[in-house]
């Protein structure tokens, strides 16, 4: 059974920093993509961050050079690093993975963990 768990989240002033963690269990985790998503109240859920199985790192353009996203095969754990925390960060932040399962693809979400940056 996949299972995706996030943790870290909070309440934090403008300029502050967090570390997220997602857990994982379930699937083969050193061989899959792992996204960080977040959902602000009122809109769409946005692709944050993304480290391939090789390590390769990508991010939104709202959070280049204030966040990291990270990842420790070893512990199944996937991390995000937040920096400089802007009051339009505050979100539920998501950790998700895409398995695929056959010929069919199933995306996997945790439950969420709630980020607010406010003074």
């Amino acid at each position: 059974q996949v299972k995706l768990g996030e943790s870290g989240g909070g309440f934090v002033q403008p300029g502050g920093s967090l570390r997220l963690s997602c857990a994982a269990s379930g699937f083969i985790f050193s061989s899959c993509d792992m996204r960080w998503y977040r959902q602000a109240p009122g809109k769409e859920r946005e692709l944050v961050a993304t480290i391939t199985r090789d390590l390769f790192t990508n991010y939104g353009d709202s959070v280049k050079g204030r966040f990291a996203i990270s990842r420790d095969n070893a512990k199944n754990m996937v991390y995000l690093q937040m920096n400089n925390l802007k009051p339009e960060d505050t979100a539920v932040y998501y950790c998700n993975t895409l398995l695929r399962e056959g010929t069919v693809y199933y995306t996997y979400w945790g439950q969420g963990t709630q980020v607010t940056v406010s003074s």
